[in-house]
């Protein structure tokens, strides 16, 4: 059996970071979201909970999003090494 390509091994690295930081990313929301949502659980949300919810996780991703674009920015410009 042959040695995986370089490309092939940093393809599925790649590919496990982003599961891994897609769930990372879920769990968080999930958690803070609904810990600021969700006074009484029950076997279902109100309307004001589904409200804050839907809310909550668009702020996540508008701010992951625009953080993102901040980095990808940096590292293009050749910043890569920190310093925000």
């Amino acid at each position: 059996m042959s040695q995986p390509q370089p490309e092939e091994v940093m393809h599925q690295v790649q590919a496990e970071l982003a599961n891994a930081y897609a769930q990372e990313f879920f769990t968080t929301v999930r958690e803070k979201c609904f810990k600021l949502c969700v006074s009484k659980p029950s076997s279902s949300l109100s309307s004001y909970e589904r409200k804050c919810l839907e809310q909550c996780t668009e702020r996540y991703v508008d701010a992951t999003r625009m953080i993102s674009q901040v980095v990808l920015k940096q590292y293009s410009n050749g910043g890569g090494s920190g310093g925000m």
